[in-house]
C-alpha cells in the first residue's frame, strides 16, 4: 500500500516568511530561523518510506533545498488553510495512496520516529493529530478523505485543535494525539541560543 507524507512550505522570500519573527527581529533574522526550520523538515523527512510531496505557498522552485529526487513539487490551491490541505489531501487519495499526512515546517521539535508513529497509529485509528502547544496542530494524517475537518474552522487560532477534534467526535471517527510540539511563530518560540545565533549570522553578513 502507498503511503504520503505531504509538506507544505512557503517559498523562501524575505518579508513573506515568518512574518511575527521579522515584526520583532527583523526580516533577515526571520529569513535566517525559515532556512534553518526548512533544513530541519529535510533532515527529518529524507529517508523517510513514504511518497514525499513538497506543497509550495506560491510556486515551484526547481533547484532550491528540496532534492528534486526525492520529493515530488506542487502549489497549494485552495483561499484558506483549510481548503488547501483539503485539496491536497483529495489530489493524494485520487493518486491511490491508502494513507496520508500532511505536516507543516515550523517545528524544531518534530522527528522521523513521530512522522512513523503517526502512519503506525493509522492502522488502529480514523485519524491521527500532532497537537501544537499554541491549540493547533503540527501534523494530521488519515487513511480516506475526511473533508469536514477543513471546514468551518477559523485557522490560526488557539481553537484549531479543539474544533477538530469536536468535528471528529461529531462524524464518530476515532483519533490518536501524537505528543504535543512548540511551532515556531515568534520570538518568543526561540531559545536565547537560537536568538544569539541567528543574530551572530546577520552581523557576519553585514
Amino acid at each position: 500500500m502507498k503511503h504520503a507524507l505531504l509538506i507544505f512550505a512557503k517559498n523562501m522570500v524575505s518579508g513573506h516568511v515568518k512574518t511575527r519573527i521579522a515584526a520583532t527581529m527583523g526580516n533577515e533574522a526571520a529569513l535566517a530561523v525559515y532556512q534553518s526550520l526548512l533544513s530541519h523538515t529535510i533532515k527529518v523527512t529524507n529517508y523517510l518510506p513514504f511518497d514525499k510531496t513538497v506543497f509550495y505557498s506560491s510556486s515551484i522552485e526547481a533547484n532550491d533545498l528540496w532534492n528534486n529526487e526525492i520529493y515530488k513539487k506542487q502549489i497549494q490551491s485552495g483561499s484558506d488553510l483549510g481548503s488547501r490541505m483539503q485539496n491536497a489531501f483529495e489530489h493524494s487519495f485520487e493518486e491511490g495512496n491508502a494513507a496520508v499526512a500532511i505536516i507543516g515546517t515550523d517545528c524544531f521539535e518534530i522527528t522521523s520516529a513521530i512522522i512513523m508513529d503517526a502512519f503506525a497509529w493509522l492502522q488502529t485509528h480514523d485519524v491521527v493529530i500532532g497537537p501544537a502547544t499554541d491549540g493547533g496542530y503540527y501534523l494530521i494524517a488519515m487513511k480516506q478523505m475526511h473533508r469536514y475537518l477543513f471546514q468551518d474552522i477559523e485557522w490560526s487560532t488557539s481553537e484549531v485543535l479543539k474544533n477538530t477534534l469536536a468535528i471528529c467526535d461529531k462524524l464518530n471517527l476515532s483519533f490518536h494525539l501524537l505528543p504535543p510540539l512548540s511551532d515556531v511563530d515568534t520570538e518568543v518560540d526561540l531559545t536565547e541560543e537560537q536568538k544569539a545565533k541567528y543574530l551572530k549570522n546577520l552581523v557576519k553578513n553585514d
